[in-house]
């Protein structure tokens, strides 16, 4: 099988790439516009030895993405803009990548006829959750432009599921942690910071709720869907890691050799979900199951991270 994966110079795509290859013999092109979390170094061994292909394109770009899909027998769409931070003061990139490339990824998918559309989504577009877990027929209710830009980009996906008869599946997964993560988001940037000795911001009370799902796991997950879901259908994948922000910060003043005097409080984010949580009765119905023990794939990132600074520290800087 021809692979068509957008965005996976980033990091779940990359390490998605990796999976593939670890446990099939498909063909892959990697279409990334290497945007500030793209990274073609995050790739290069596998495209220097070969087995894949990358071209540098836009998902917007309507032409290109045309002229790169030719062949394809399905597409992974991974490329999005992914930070709340960054869609609450900038949301137009937003907007445009995840709702605008999406359209445009779907439509191409429809005239090249694939097989097979896999459209990544998070589980921030069922909003907070106080009580329980979201079912995938849940109505959604996005509370920041990103997730906002995200739930729109699943109802273009499916949409063109019920219009144009594209095999169009959606997964839904929570938090990722693991390699290659953009030291942006609250793992990868707690602990460089605290390796360079720097302070880790912590928003508000620190009580905010997040499932925690290793990247290996929600990959192996995408790779069943991509196999063995059903067309049309969407699948929330989390890992049951369920670990307030104060917590997993002390978790990791641990894990880096700091204290508590590493924490620096700072004003709550705007519009901050208090809790998110996903039920996975239908991935786990196809066989899947979680494999990483959060305790021990939590330690084996921060090791990552302490072991691979030449891979971010530009980034950090850059950024």
């Amino acid at each position: 099988m021809k692979l068509f994966i957008t965005g996976a110079a980033g990091f779940i795509g990359s390490n998605y790439v990796r999976h593939v290859l670890a446990n099939h013999d498909d063909e892959i092109m990697v279409f990334d516009a290497l945007t500030y979390a793209g990274d073609q170094r995050t790739i290069q061994d596998l495209i220097d030895d070969g087995r894949v292909q990358f071209v540098h394109g836009d998902i917007t770009d309507r032409d290109a993405v045309d002229a790169a899909m030719v062949g394809a027998d399905a597409v992974v769409h991974f490329a999005a803009e992914s930070h709340v931070d960054r869609s609450i003061v900038g949301p137009d990139d937003f907007i445009r990548t995840n709702c605008g490339g999406t359209n445009v990824i779907c439509d191409m998918a429809r005239k090249h006829e694939v097989d097979r559309v896999v459209h990544i989504s998070t589980d921030e577009v069922y909003g907070s959750v106080e009580e329980g877990s979201s079912v995938e027929t849940d109505a959604l209710d996005p509370r920041s432009p990103y997730s906002a830009s995200k739930a729109g980009s699943d109802l273009i996906a499916l949409s063109y599921h019920t219009t144009h008869d594209l095999p169009v599946v959606v997964t839904r997964s929570s938090n990722n942690f693991g390699p290659h993560q953009f030291p942006e988001k609250l793992i990868p940037l707690f602990a460089t910071n605290l390796f360079d000795g720097l302070s880790v911001p912590l928003y508000g009370d620190g009580l905010n709720i997040r499932d925690w799902c290793h990247v290996a796991d929600n990959c192996a997950a995408v790779d069943l869907v991509l196999r063995s879901g059903s067309v049309g259908e969407i699948y929330n994948i989390g890992a049951g890691n369920e670990v307030t922000n104060r917590d997993i910060t002390y978790r990791l003043l641990d894990l880096c050799g700091r204290d508590e005097t590493a924490i620096e409080p700072v004003a709550d984010r705007l519009g901050h979900d208090r809790r998110y949580s996903v039920d996975t009765s239908k991935i786990r119905a196809l066989g899947w199951e979680a494999t990483r023990s959060f305790d021990d794939a939590l330690a084996e990132t921060v090791a990552w991270y302490r072991d691979n600074r030449a891979w971010w520290e530009p980034l950090k800087a850059r950024s």
